[in-house]
């Protein structure tokens, strides 16, 4: 049995979503952040050093970080939401499994961590909001040629790219003025899998 280490309002939301769609069976650990930071309890150090979420607990195997726990996911269930077999579609269901944390989640956090500074933090996050758009951009222009990110069919690369595009929604400038990624977070909200795991996992500020 898969235990999912789930801290509220978090990327191990995207974890729930995706053993739901791969019909993986599995118990949750839920967390709550301190009221005051914000920040993940110290209970999760118990689990992982880094003290983060999602960390998943299967075999015997501890497993943090969101990209490395997809891929263990993709694995165990014998390549289910994996890369397609088409080469292109292969080649950017890789890009975009490793783009949503190690691009576009950067300057979205950067911009949370600035919106809470008096005075400064403001004038700051003038400057950052036109990183943001680049992404939006770019994401809207690939989301404009094909329903997915890697191609005809959903895969753990839409899994990787709905927490990021979900903040963008929540406080990144994204709206009706990009359809096409408006489109999309409508369809990943409306399956039943989506559904399912959000209604396990509890409270969830960007659904």
């Amino acid at each position: 049995m898969i235990i999912v280490h789930h801290l509220e309002n978090s990327r191990s939301q995207r974890i729930l979503w995706m053993l739901e769609e791969l019909g993986l069976p599995y118990e949750i650990k839920r967390y709550e952040r301190n009221k005051a930071t914000m920040l993940a309890p110290p209970e999760l150090k118990k689990v992982h050093s880094l003290g983060k979420s999602p960390v998943i607990e299967d075999d015997g195997q501890v497993v943090a970080e969101t990209g490395a726990i997809v891929e263990y996911l993709v694995d165990k269930a014998d390549g289910k939401l994996g890369a397609p077999a088409n080469r292109a579609d292969a080649l950017r269901y890789r890009f975009w499994l490793h783009y949503a944390e190690g691009s576009m989640m950067p300057p979205l956090l950067l911009k949370l961590v600035l919106a809470r500074i008096p005075i400064m933090g403001k004038v700051a996050v003038k400057k950052i909001q036109p990183m943001i758009d680049v992404h939006l951009d770019y994401v809207e222009s690939e989301l404009s040629q094909r329903p997915w990110f890697a191609g005809a069919e959903m895969t753990a690369a839409d899994i990787m790219m709905s927490f990021p595009l979900e903040a963008a929604r929540s406080r990144g400038g994204l709206n009706g003025s990009r359809p096409a990624t408006i489109a999309w977070l409508a369809k990943v909200h409306a399956r039943p899998a989506y559904q399912a795991g959000l209604k396990k996992g509890g409270p969830y500020a960007y659904a």
